[in-house]
């Protein structure tokens, strides 16, 4: 690891920041981030589900830009980051198991970030692709966002 670089302990506070969000009370997943990467597992289950019986394009688009998202703000440790712009591709359902998506950082410049995200079902197989920009907020990473 680069002496300069974010490390471990800053990635923990990222995975509990995560964790503390309103919305993953509901969503339950699960979070580790590394140097440049991060995971998110999300257990599937039918209150995710659209009328057809497997789990809402929303449901990917979370995991998706989560994992690119935080995999960026590994890399980021004063302030909390935005998504700028994301591209999704759906490639299959899922109805059972889990969503795992593995997102990493492609690019980086002073201003700007670009990440790539590949989500998996449980059997392994590629069900959906995504990509994103990303840049610095203004806003500090601080306990009262849940970095702590």
């Amino acid at each position: 690891m680069n002496p300069t670089m974010p490390g471990e302990e800053h990635w923990r506070k990222l995975e509990r920041m995560y964790d503390s969000s309103p919305l993953n009370a509901f969503i339950r997943p699960r979070m580790t981030v590394g140097e440049g990467t991060a995971e998110v597992v999300i257990p599937v289950r039918s209150e995710l589900f659209h009328a057809a019986g497997a789990i809402h394009g929303s449901i990917y688009f979370k995991a998706l830009d989560d994992s690119a998202f935080f995999a960026v703000s590994s890399l980021v440790e004063e302030f909390f980051v935005l998504t700028a712009s994301f591209t999704l591709y759906l490639l299959r359902p899922v109805s059972e198991g889990e969503l795992r998506a593995r997102g990493r950082v492609i690019h980086r410049s002073s201003r700007l970030f670009v990440a790539e995200s590949e989500a998996t079902d449980a059997a392994g197989r590629l069900v959906a692709r995504g990509s994103g920009t990303f840049m610095r907020s203004r806003t500090p990473l601080t306990s009262d966002i849940g970095y702590a």
